[in-house]
């Protein structure tokens, strides 16, 4: 059996349908369970628990011979060195105690004095290590991939700024990793024998600077960048500027760029030794985020994880994108519930129902489709479906709806709809994604967050009211 932590996160995320392709017994660990029930495969356990928690741990642990510890708590609004330790103390413990056998473990590069950040990341594994179980530690630098962090933060300024002010961080090495090669470790380490503790410093081919990692970036989209170079720009004002211009919450912001001060690269070659894995440059990686975009955002991004500012999202934000995202309890069935989702538009339109006419005449004006197009008749809706002014992309019944905007836009638009079971009922989460496109679609998105906190807000809560009657 194989325990999962972290599955709500990047590379848990990621991780778990590889994990369940290989046929292995897997049992999640999460704080909230019916987040993630819907996305495992019939095979796989979701067990409730928090690591900092430890009586939650012991049946979550139970039978459990490898475990992935892929959880951290840099998104806290406490102190998150003394979460991480405590949430490794905890682990650490309950595993010896279920005599788990090996601890598989995502830490970060350094060394010599670092950041707290990734002093905290290599304190975590001498903690696990204290389990008595054998600790398999990756470190690697940051993460290449549609959906990481350190990918959307590049690819946020780029996109966004044709100048930009550089501090000196941005001339750091790192040897950035391509998430597809960072998975194949996490996964070929299974295979490996025997299992002893050891420490692997794992990097993508390149050693590259933040710029360099900015100027390959613009140069595969046909950017043109000028970089300016000052001497002082402190992390708190560096975490500032990027809450602005990018989707990275300042706290988080302040936490990363003290770290992007410290050289993260590969001093050690054990990993290509003692692994079959070869990982890409970066030119390659960066293809292959901004090649995978659309369908990775929505296997997982980085503020899925539910530590990633703090508590449970309400507003999150992942690349250049803008998210509203809103939940609405009901008494009705999962089933239910769909079918006044899946039962909008048309003739039987939308909740604030003028304010979408008013929107599809705006956007006729423009030269849009509006509202003329309505919904299939007689039948039940289909995967590419025309309704009204979106396109169907993804349906799920009784579980999932994703619509594509085909209006008028300074970007690009999207509304999702997904149902879990809840307490003998259920619970709908509505999800508002817009990727602007420029300055544009920046003021765009901003200009509508009035009209958009009555529509959208209205709109769950009327699906709701329509389900119970």
């Amino acid at each position: 059996m194989i325990l999962l932590t972290g599955a709500t996160g990047y590379v848990g995320g990621r991780l778990l349908p590889l994990l369940e392709k290989r046929g292995e017994a897997v049992r999640c660990l999460a704080r909230r369970p019916e987040i993630i029930k819907p996305r495992v495969g019939p095979r796989t356990e979701v067990v409730a628990g928090d690591l900092l928690t430890p009586t939650s741990l012991e049946a979550a642990l139970l039978g459990v011979e490898t475990a992935y510890y892929l959880v951290h708590s840099m998104g806290s609004e406490q102190d998150f060195m003394e979460e991480d330790r405590a949430a490794a103390r905890n682990f650490a413990a309950a595993a010896r105690a279920a005599g788990v056998s090996r601890i598989i473990y995502l830490g970060g590069l350094g060394e010599g004095e670092l950041s707290p950040h990734l002093e905290s990341r290599q304190e975590v594994g001498r903690i696990l290590a204290e389990s008595g179980a054998a600790v398999i530690e990756f470190r690697a630098s940051i993460v290449i991939g549609s959906g990481s962090i350190s990918y959307e933060m590049v690819r946020a300024l780029v996109e966004r700024l044709p100048v930009m002010t550089t501090p000196s961080w941005v001339r750091v090495l790192a040897q950035p990793i391509a998430v597809e090669d960072l998975l194949a470790y996490l996964i070929a380490v299974l295979d490996k024998a025997p299992v002893v503790s050891a420490v692997y410093e794992i990097g993508g081919k390149d050693r590259v600077s933040y710029e360099q990692i900015m100027r390959e970036y613009a140069r595969q989209r046909g950017l043109s960048r000028m970089m300016i170079p000052v001497a002082v720009l402190t992390p708190w004002l560096s975490s500032l500027w990027l809450a602005v211009v990018t989707p990275i919450y300042a706290r988080i912001g302040r936490r990363l760029f003290t770290s992007l001060r410290h050289e993260t690269v590969v001093r050690d070659d054990k990993a290509l030794r003692d692994f079959a894995v070869r990982p890409r440059g970066l030119a390659e990686a960066i293809t292959r985020a901004s090649t995978n975009e659309d369908r990775e955002y929505a296997e997982s991004r980085w503020f899925d994880a539910l530590s990633s500012n703090g508590r449970a999202p309400k507003f999150p934000g992942a690349s250049a994108r803008r998210v509203d995202a809103r939940s609405v309890d009901s008494s009705a069935t999962p089933g239910r519930l769909f079918e006044e989702v899946a039962a909008l538009g048309g003739a039987k339109g939308w909740p604030y129902h003028w304010l979408w006419v008013l929107r599809g005449i705006l956007d006729q004006l423009a030269g849009g489709v509006g509202m003329r197009r309505g919904r299939p008749v007689g039948r039940s809706l289909r995967v590419g479906d025309a309704l009204d002014f979106w396109r169907v992309e993804v349906l799920e019944p009784a579980r999932r709806l994703r619509l594509r905007a085909e209006m008028r836009l300074p970007g690009r638009g999207w509304l999702e709809f997904e149902i879990v079971e809840r307490g003998g009922g259920s619970r709908l989460t509505q999800t508002s994604v817009f990727e602007p496109h420029g300055l544009s679609g920046l003021l765009y998105w901003y200009a509508l967050v009035p009209v958009h906190a009555v529509i959208f807000a209205g709109m769950a809560r009327g699906l709701a009211r329509r389900a119970e009657r």
